[in-house]
């Protein structure tokens, strides 16, 4: 059985970009993939610096994967930060990759053009990327088109150990779907958490009708593109071409249709969530378990690591 991997940093509450872009791909692939799933704390550490905050939201976050039907018997669901050998193997990859090529990564290149003091965890946040997915010779790595570089990365960087110390990682493949691949936010941009312009996976009905009725429209457009783009993740596009046609110029109407769409996905999803966030002792007993399952693959790739560089 092949494996699939898959971290979510916990900094807030995820949207319904991260669904549809990575986490629904999880639940679909639990059947046929041997399935790592991670609260990536680490990586989150580069911007989140209270320590209740990071603490809740990585609590939060693994509630919000069980709710969204994430099988702890078929995947392995843990924490980053409860698995050393993670940062141990980044150290050990910081020591073949140059800082030339670091500054490449796309996400050092847009904060120093923004003019941002860069911290060295944002800098070398793709190394650590990759020892994530190589410690576990993952197979396949569902990510969005923005985040592709950082597969090609980790790959690289597998390939130049390989070659400088024998043959130990395998090279990971990305898996895009394509139609899904970038969601649209309330604003026509990608939907992300620092554009301020998401629609929260648990959203409260006000909350949805909110978000939506706050998507910027174009007035001069046939339709509201904005509006399509989000909708068709909840309808086929044959439905919504009709329904769009019907209601040709009527921006709220259509709107109201999407918030109708959306309370129907979100509320059992919400309701879902909630009961497991009562059950906390669940919770801990599945973190505890993928953290033990997680060490046991990690311990074992760490003692092929050691011997290849000479350590061990």
């Amino acid at each position: 059985m092949k494996t699939i991997l898959s971290g979510v940093k916990p900094t807030g509450r995820p949207h319904i970009g991260n669904y549809f872009g990575a986490m629904r791909q999880l639940v679909d692939m639990q059947k046929d993939y041997h399935v790592y799933a991670m609260a990536v704390d680490y990586h989150a550490l580069i911007s989140v610096h209270e320590a209740k905050i990071l603490k809740q939201d990585t609590v939060d976050l693994v509630i919000d994967y069980l709710a969204i039907g994430i099988d702890p018997e078929r995947t392995l669901l843990f924490k980053q930060s409860e698995v050393p050998e993670h940062t141990e193997l980044a150290w050990i990859l910081n020591c073949i990759t140059t800082v030339p090529y670091m500054m490449r990564a796309h996400a050092y290149k847009d904060a120093v053009a923004k003019g941002e003091e860069v911290n060295v965890g944002l800098f070398s946040y793709p190394i650590l990327m990759a020892a994530d997915i190589l410690m576990y010779d993952i197979d396949k790595v569902p990510v969005g088109k923005d985040n592709k570089q950082h597969l090609e990365m980790a790959r690289e960087i597998a390939r130049k150990f390989n070659t400088i110390f024998g043959e130990t990682f395998k090279e990971p493949e990305e898996f895009i779907m394509e139609e899904v691949a970038i969601v649209p936010g309330t604003d026509g941009k990608k939907m992300s958490k620092s554009y301020g312009n998401t629609i929260s996976l648990f959203a409260t009905d006000e909350e949805i009708e909110e978000k939506v009725m706050s998507i910027v429209t174009d007035s001069k457009a046939e339709y509201p593109e904005n509006v399509f783009y989000i909708h068709k993740l909840f309808r086929p596009t044959i439905e919504l071409d009709k329904i769009y046609e019907e209601n040709k110029g009527k921006y709220k109407a259509i709107k109201e249709i999407l918030i109708g769409d959306l309370k129907n996905f979100i509320k059992p999803l919400r309701e879902k969530r909630e009961e497991i966030a009562k059950n906390l002792d669940f919770v801990n007993k599945v973190l505890a378990e993928g953290k033990e399952k997680a060490r046991a693959v990690a311990s074992a790739k760490m003692q092929t690591v050691k011997k290849a560089i000479g350590v061990l």
